[in-house]
């Protein structure tokens, strides 16, 4: 879908929900960036603005992704459930929209057939796990710890209402330290005396615990570890949206600059050049 006007058209799944509301909300008050459509099968039927109590968001509010391209629109954002993430996103790849993934809790697997299905439809499909700068400037910084220092343990927390784990942030986090190396383990699991799930799981090359509790809303902490030494890098989130608006903006406005998947805020951000 080719959009004639200035604006980017956008369609947002989980729309009502507590970030997709807030990214509504930004949305409202720009001129490049248009809502055309929301998807909410709790308020299918209503407009956008009605449900979020701002007047200058009209879209149509639909209850599933196919009904919601009856509006046509340049990019998807896709932020609801890992359970129907990955087919609302391959819908929104075959109808010709530029995705943008905010939804945690899909796996690599789900990623592979993504990239493929983005390459084959020419669309650029952009999986953010946090849109926070923070989280972004973690994952850049432990990429370049991992260089010099081989041993690493990932911790991922969160509230113990979330039901997937560990979250997208570390998913990603993971993701991308074994494209640099995988960390070394002084014991190997196969080793480890007593009960060896309390050393956490090993993902993509990366021993990863998670924790959920009251108290928490979403925290990433990695540790590395040099005889006698050691660097811990983390993130806290609060417990307001705001901090994910930002990059989830950028997100829309760089979503249609390339075709295929791309994992991470930082794949579309010019460090170079930032100020």
């Amino acid at each position: 879908m080719t959009n004639t006007s200035s604006s980017i058209c956008v369609s947002l799944a989980g729309a009502t929900g507590w970030a997709g509301s807030a990214v509504a909300r930004a949305i409202a008050q720009l001129e490049d960036i248009t809502l055309v459509s929301a998807i909410s099968r709790t308020h299918a039927g209503r407009t956008l603005g009605d449900v979020l109590a701002e007047p200058r968001l009209t879209c149509p509010v639909y209850a599933t992704v196919e009904e919601a391209f009856t509006q046509p629109c340049d990019v998807f954002f896709e932020f609801t459930k890992p359970d129907v993430a990955k087919a609302n996103v391959l819908t929104a790849v075959q109808h010709g929209a530029h995705v943008v993934v905010g939804t945690s809790g899909l796996t690599d697997s789900d990623y592979a057939e993504i990239a493929s299905a983005a390459e084959q439809y020419q669309r650029g499909v952009l999986a953010v796990g946090n849109f926070a700068l923070t989280v972004v400037l973690l994952q850049k910084f432990s990429e370049i710890a991992a260089k010099f220092i081989p041993q690493w343990e990932i911790i991922d927390y969160a509230s113990d209402a979330k039901k997937d784990s560990p979250s997208g942030t570390v998913r990603e986090l993971a993701n991308r330290l074994s494209k640099v190396r995988p960390s070394e383990l002084t014991v190997p699991l196969e080793e480890t005396q007593g009960v060896v799930e309390t050393r956490g799981a090993r993902m993509t090359g990366s021993q990863v615990h998670s924790i959920r509790l009251p108290g928490y809303t979403i925290s990433a902490e990695i540790i590395f570890g040099m005889p006698d030494q050691k660097l811990t890098i983390r993130h806290d989130s609060g417990s307001s949206a705001q901090p994910y608006v930002d990059g989830a903006l950028l997100a829309i406005r760089k979503v249609n600059t390339f075709v295929g998947l791309r994992r991470g805020l930082d794949s579309v951000i010019d460090f170079e050049s930032s100020t």
